[in-house]
């Protein structure tokens, strides 16, 4: 809801993998951005970032993943980094702070 008060057209994805699929099944350069939650069933937000960093697609080392978690230590940053997300916001949201990053990455 947050994004579409900016009309940003938003696809969910209910965990890791359907993330993962979602990814493969687009066309090149559908995806601006993905926001990624690292606690999901099925398949996590750090490994589901690794995957698609893997793919043999041009778009799949640059889109850029921000990892959305209430796990904000320190380490739990240096996780998301190392996966191969771009930034880390920490739950509860800043709508600001996810604008912010956003308008920097896109």
């Amino acid at each position: 809801m947050i994004l579409a008060m900016r009309e940003i057209n938003t696809d969910l994805a209910k965990n890791g993998r359907i993330a993962v699929d979602k990814f493969i099944a687009s066309e090149t350069g559908h995806y601006d951005a993905i926001l990624m939650d690292i606690r999901m069933p099925e398949m996590d937000g750090l490994e589901a970032t690794s995957v698609i960093r893997s793919l043999d697609r041009p778009d799949a080392r640059t889109v850029p993943i921000i990892a959305l978690t209430a796990n904000a230590f320190d380490e739990d940053v240096q996780r998301s980094l190392q996966a191969g997300m771009n930034a880390h916001l920490s739950k509860p949201l800043d709508n600001n702070a996810l604008f912010t990053t956003l308008e920097s990455l896109i």
